[in-house]
């Protein structure tokens, strides 16, 4: 069943055997991540920029360090610095737009507690101007970059030097959670 599991996740022939699980290529569960990112995103309104903030609050309520960098430094690239370590550090942003901030307080409620959302939470996004397509695109997108962060963090993957280096400083101050980088 796992292994069925994982070929319609992959979109590949997945076999198995006793204990242990194969897939064609090595590269294949990178490549079908990215796929499943790019249909996420291909036809979505949402802006580079907003689902940059969605995975850098999501990312940041979980604790996942690498996302934290990785996009922490997408989102300085679109908005600054210090608005990626305000979105990480979950401190109040001035530069937020009203939509970039709901979509931050509500990746975090995803993530913290799903169950937890009311139709009030909603209606918040609702009235920060995000239609019902963007908010369902916005809530699996944060699903889906929680399971990727989940498989990062059971495997250890750490941030590597590089990654760290390349985020800026501020950035780099805001993450003070979840594994360190790699040793060079």
């Amino acid at each position: 069943m796992l292994a069925w599991l994982l070929a319609a996740f992959l979109g590949t022939a997945a076999y198995s055997t006793p204990g242990r699980l194969q897939t064609p290529s090595p590269a294949t569960p990178l490549t079908a991540t990215g796929v499943a990112r790019n249909q996420l995103t291909a036809q979505s309104t949402l802006s580079k920029r907003e689902l940059a903030v969605l995975v850098c609050a999501a990312a940041a309520e979980l604790g996942d360090s690498y996302c934290s960098l990785a996009w922490g430094r997408t989102l300085a690239e679109a908005a600054g610095a210090s608005l990626a370590a305000a979105v990480i550090g979950n401190t109040t942003c001035e530069a937020l737009s009203e939509r970039e901030a709901a979509l931050a307080t509500w990746a975090k409620a995803v993530i913290a507690d799903p169950n937890a959302t009311v139709p009030t939470d909603v209606d918040a996004l609702r009235k920060a101007g995000l239609s019902d397509r963007e908010i369902f695109e916005a809530t699996a997108f944060v699903a889906f970059r929680s399971a990727f962060s989940t498989v990062n963090d059971a495997l250890g993957i750490e941030p590597d030097r590089q990654l760290v280096e390349r985020a800026p400083s501020e950035v780099r101050a805001a993450v003070g959670f979840g594994r360190p980088a790699a040793d060079a």
